[in-house]
């Protein structure tokens, strides 16, 4: 039995891998000490196993394309002083192959036997398909 957790989330307003890199890196306010950090309301019951070396597995366009390595958690209170989560996460974005996803809200957990593959490190910076043809191609199994 695995000894870690995953995580899957929506990344709303993301066109692609580099839209989520850029937001983590240029844009967004999320930050402590230099690090990005995913904010949620909801605290993960499954903590441990989610920090013994799970990763958020980013859903974007109905796809899930990328990973990253979750560091840890904190808890954070906002200026209306409610206390959140924070997922720090690693700066690496890891290219999975791409698996369709229907909507939802919030994460879910994300068993590692269910994770997307990784794809290999010479295919890590190729330019990513377009979502329709991605989509098509995950669902005849080709991708």
């Amino acid at each position: 039995m695995d000894k870690h957790v995953h995580l899957l989330k929506l990344s709303v307003g993301s066109d692609s891998v580099e839209t989520i890199a850029d937001w983590q890196r240029r844009r967004s306010a999320q930050r402590q000490d230099g690090q990005y950090y995913h904010l949620t309301r909801m605290w993960p019951r499954r903590e441990a196993e989610l920090v013994a070396g799970g990763s958020i597995y980013w859903v974007v366009k109905g796809l899930v394309q990328c990973r990253q390595r979750i560091l840890r958690l904190e808890r954070m209170t906002g200026q209306d002083g409610i206390d959140r989560c924070a997922i720090f996460l690693d700066r690496d974005l890891i290219r999975t192959a791409s698996v369709p996803k229907r909507p939802f809200q919030g994460w879910r957990y994300l068993n590692t036997a269910d994770a997307p593959p990784d794809l290999p490190k010479n295919r890590q910076s190729e330019d990513a398909l377009p979502p329709e043809l991605a989509g098509a191609l995950a669902d005849i199994g080709v991708l």
